[in-house]
C-alpha cells in the first residue's frame, strides 16, 4: 500500500512539471504527455482505491505512462531540446527524406518563430537553404546556429566552405585558421584550407597546414599526398618523392601518388623506377591513359617500338587528346602513323572517369609534365650535372 502511494505522489509531481512546463512556455503540445500521464496515474488511483492486485502488464503500462514518459521527456529537454523542438525537426526530416524542402523548410521556419532561440531549428535550415543553392541564407543560419552553440565545429566548417565557395577566400582563410585553433584534429578544415592556400599558391603557408596536421593524425595518407603535391609546385621534387612515398605506403590503391612518383623519376631520368610505378599508376581511372602515354615514352627510349605503339594505342583509345599531344613530341615521329588514330566518341567517357581528379591533382600534375618537357631539353650530361650538384647540397646539409 505504501509504494503504491509513494508511486502515486511521484507521477503527480512530474504532472505537474510537465504542467508548469506548458504554462511557462504556452506550448499546447504538452497536453500530448499530459493527457498519457493522466491516464496511468487515473488507472493507478483506481486500483489503489479498489486495494487489488494488478497483472504486471497493467502496472508496466502505468509506469512507462506516469513515470518513464515524463522522467525521459524531463532529461531530454534539460540535454537537448524542448518537446515542441523534437516533434517539428522530426516532421521536417520526414519531408526532407520526401525531398519536399520546401515543406521541411516551412514547418522549420514556425518552430523559429515559436523559439528564436532553438539551435537545432537554425541548423537544420542551414542545411536546407546550402541544398536549395541559398548560400549567403545558409551562412547566416549557420552563424546563428554557431552563436547558439558555440562547439559546433560542423557548422563552423560549413560556414568556411560556403565562404570560400562565394569567392570570400580571405574570410574562409581566417574562419578556418580560428576553427583549427579550437579544433586542430579536424581534417577537412586542415584539407580545406590548405586547398585554399594551394590554389593561390600560398605554398609555404599550405606545407604549414599540413605539417600542423600531422601533430594530430600520422597516418593519414591524405596529409602526406597533399603535402607531396605542394612540394611538388615548389619544385622541391626530393621532399615531394619522399611524401608521395609515404602516401603510397599507408594507401596502396592511391594511384595518383605513384603517378607522380613515376613522373619525378622520369625528372631525373630513372626509366626503370619511373616504368614500375606508372605500370602500378594504371590501375587508376584518372591516371590510366597518362601512365600508358609514358610507358610508350619510355618504350621508345629503350628502343622497344612495338611495346611503344600498343601503349599509344591504349592510351589514345582511353584519352584523344594523347593523339595530339603524340604529334608534337619528336620522339614519337618514327610511329605516329603506326598509331590507331582517335576515334572522337571516347571524349565523354574520359571527361566522365577524370571528374573524380581534383583541381589540386590536376595542377600538379600539369606542372610535372611541364618540368619534364623543360628538363627532357637538356642533354644528358646537364642531368647529370644537376643531380651530382644535388647529391653535393644533401652531403653539405649532413
Amino acid at each position: 500500500m505504501i509504494e503504491r502511494i509513494i508511486f502515486n505522489i511521484l507521477a503527480f509531481v512530474l504532472f505537474l512539471i510537465i504542467f508548469f512546463k506548458m504554462i511557462r512556455r504556452n506550448d499546447t503540445n504538452y497536453i500530448y504527455v499530459l493527457v498519457l500521464q493522466a491516464i496511468g496515474i487515473l488507472i493507478g488511483f483506481v486500483y489503489l482505491i479498489l486495494d487489488v492486485n494488478l497483472p504486471v502488464v497493467i502496472w508496466c503500462l502505468i509506469y512507462i505512462l506516469s513515470i518513464i514518459i515524463p522522467i525521459v521527456l524531463i532529461y531530454i529537454e534539460k540535454k537537448f531540446m524542448f518537446l515542441t523542438e523534437i516533434l517539428y525537426i522530426a516532421i521536417s526530416k520526414i519531408f526532407e527524406k520526401k525531398n519536399e524542402n520546401k515543406m521541411a523548410r516551412r514547418v522549420l521556419l514556425k518552430l523559429v518563430e515559436k523559439y528564436p532561440d532553438s539551435y537545432m531549428a537554425h541548423k537544420n535550415l542551414a542545411s536546407i537553404y546550402e541544398k536549395e543553392g541559398k548560400k549567403q541564407t545558409a551562412i547566416d543560419e549557420y552563424v546563428r546556429a554557431v552563436e547558439l552553440n558555440s562547439k559546433d565545429y560542423n557548422s563552423y566548417f560549413c560556414i568556411a566552405k560556403l565562404l570560400n565557395e562565394t569567392d570570400k577566400k580571405e574570410n574562409a582563410i581566417t574562419m578556418l585558421n580560428d576553427l583549427l585553433r579550437k579544433k586542430p584534429d579536424l581534417y577537412e578544415a586542415t584539407d580545406l584550407l590548405g586547398t585554399i592556400l594551394y590554389e593561390q599558391e600560398r605554398f609555404k603557408e599550405a606545407v604549414n597546414v599540413y605539417m600542423d596536421a600531422l601533430k594530430y593524425d600520422k597516418v593519414n595518407y591524405d596529409i602526406y599526398y597533399n603535402l607531396g603535391m605542394i612540394y611538388t609546385r615548389l619544385n622541391d621534387f626530393q621532399s615531394a618523392k619522399q611524401y608521395y612515398e609515404k602516401a603510397a605506403e599507408l594507401n596502396s590503391l592511391l594511384y595518383n601518388s605513384k603517378y607522380s612518383l613515376a613522373q619525378i623519376a622520369m625528372l631525373y631520368n630513372e626509366l626503370d623506377e619511373a616504368e614500375k610505378y606508372f605500370e602500378q599508376a594504371m590501375q587508376g581511372k584518372e591516371v590510366e591513359a597518362g601512365s600508358y602515354y609514358y610507358l610508350a615514352y619510355i618504350a621508345i627510349i629503350k628502343g622497344k617500338q612495338e611495346k611503344a605503339i600498343n601503349y599509344l594505342n591504349i592510351a589514345i583509345e582511353e584519352d584523344t587528346s594523347y593523339y595530339d599531344k603524340a604529334q608534337k613530341q619528336a620522339i614519337f615521329n618514327g610511329i605516329i602513323r603506326k598509331v590507331n588514330k582517335p576515334n572522337k566518341n571516347n571524349n565523354a567517357k574520359v571527361e566522365h572517369e577524370n571528374i573524380k581528379m581534383s583541381k589540386k591533382e590536376r595542377l600538379t600534375i600539369l606542372h610535372l609534365e611541364n618540368t619534364y618537357e623543360i628538363v627532357g631539353s637538356l642533354n644528358k650530361n646537364n642531368i647529370k650535372t644537376m643531380k651530382y650538384v644535388e647529391r653535393n647540397i644533401q652531403r653539405e646539409q649532413e
